[in-house]
């Protein structure tokens, strides 16, 4: 493999990684390569983002200016018996400075484990031909298995799987989140009821890998298969959104007030019945496509495709009689396998598996993740600096730079 050196002397620079997984992207650190106290961090990771850009853009950063790529992700030795690496998910403010560990990233899971394999956390053999890392995510105490190939004793970079919302393709990825029910406040309808009334319409305060307030579209008078620029167009919706979701956030007890609400949880969605409109079966989104529209909003931004959590509390309520998703999903699945849910990008198949007294035993996606750079990140105290690239891969097959 051909390096990158140089010869700038070192200035606070610390080792990192930068991965897609899913339909997000983030900066990877090692535990043991952050300051031990972690007051220092939130220094760091704007640093490293760019953030708090007024402008939006984070250009003088790694973030891309919309929260699905305003994220940090801190990766070490496991403190869980049940799994072989610690994961803490960090999400930043583009225009604030916000740092936020209060919620889960299930599209930036799918890059956890083939990161803790490429940065020899969890070592594999020059045979073996696939991985199966247990990944610990201390933001919600929950256990996540990711199941991927393994090439060479690397994670395998290339492949044939694609996922909507991430152009070309690449090795599947399979996450089963166990037991996600409960992530934050311990119980999978944290509030006691199926339904509560917020705002007028009557919302489904579920926790799944990540808290969630879901609301049916035409309770608010739009349509579901809205465009994330129709929705941040809109005159008042994504206030009217916010104001559900913080109320929704201390209805289940995430906070006490509605200024205190946290940025990232709990998210909130917008869920429709498919249609046969003409834009819907452009997009195939009809009803023999998938099984319900979801649109999600993520800190405040309409989501270009859907969050992983988001899509994990949407399968579960389709399955809680009187839900609001349930209201609305079809009655009979367009793929045996799951919930088939319409996104703003395409679709997504996620399969719940409950036991016998209706338990959420687990809950399975399938995504693809791609390692872009490894890198030594120079800070200062004002924004990231690049000093010293290690290995850039600017082509999905690692080998074309060897």
């Amino acid at each position: 493999m051909r390096r990158y050196a140089s010869t700038i002397s070192k200035q606070n620079s610390l080792p990192a990684a930068y991965y897609r997984g899913g339909t997000s992207r983030a900066v990877f650190f090692k535990t043991n390569d952050l300051p031990q106290n972690k007051k220092s961090w939130d220094h760091i990771f704007r640093s490293v983002i760019g953030s708090p850009d007024p402008y939006g853009r984070q250009l003088d950063g790694m973030g891309g200016g919309i929260s699905s790529l305003s994220k940090i992700c801190v990766v070490g030795k496991s403190t869980h018996s049940d799994a072989d690496v610690d994961y803490t998910f960090v999400a930043l403010g583009v225009k604030t400075n916000e740092v936020d560990y209060s919620s889960n990233c299930g599209n930036m899971i799918s890059a956890v484990g083939p990161f803790a394999v490429d940065s020899g956390l969890f070592p594999t053999s020059i045979n073996q031909q696939s991985a199966t890392v247990r990944i610990h995510n201390t933001n919600t105490g929950k256990i996540i298995h990711a199941v991927f190939p393994v090439v060479e004793g690397e994670a395998a970079a290339s492949g044939d799987f694609s996922i909507d919302g991430v152009a070309g393709a690449a090795s599947p990825i399979r996450l089963d989140f166990i037991e996600p029910a409960g992530s934050r406040t311990g119980h999978l309808l944290p509030t006691g009821n199926v339904t509560d009334d917020i705002d007028g319409v009557p919302v489904t305060c579920l926790d799944a890998a990540n808290p969630c307030a879901l609301v049916k579209a035409t309770d608010l008078g739009v349509d579901g298969n809205l465009t994330p620029d129709e929705i941040d167009t809109h005159p008042d919706l994504l206030q009217w959104l916010d104001s559900i979701r913080r109320q929704a956030g201390v209805k289940m007890s995430l906070a006490k007030t509605l200024d205190t609400v946290p940025g990232s949880v709990p998210k909130i969605c917008l869920v429709a019945t498919p249609t046969s409109t003409p834009r819907d079966i452009k997009a195939q989104q009809t009803p023999s496509d998938v099984d319900l529209l979801v649109r999600a909003i993520s800190v405040g931004q309409p989501h270009k495709a859907v969050p992983i959590t988001v899509a994990l509390a949407v399968a579960t309520a389709s399955k809680v009689r009187g839900s609001t998703v349930s209201d609305v999903v079809g009655v009979n699945p367009v793929d045996k396998a799951g919930v088939t849910l319409g996104h703003a990008s395409g679709k997504l198949l996620v399969g719940a598996n409950f036991s016998e007294d209706g338990g959420l035993e687990s809950a399975t996606v399938f995504r693809t993740a791609r390692r872009s750079l490894v890198s030594m990140l120079k800070t200062y105290n004002g924004p990231v600096q690049y000093e010293e690239a290690i290995c850039i891969y600017l082509f999905r097959e690692s080998s074309a730079l060897s």
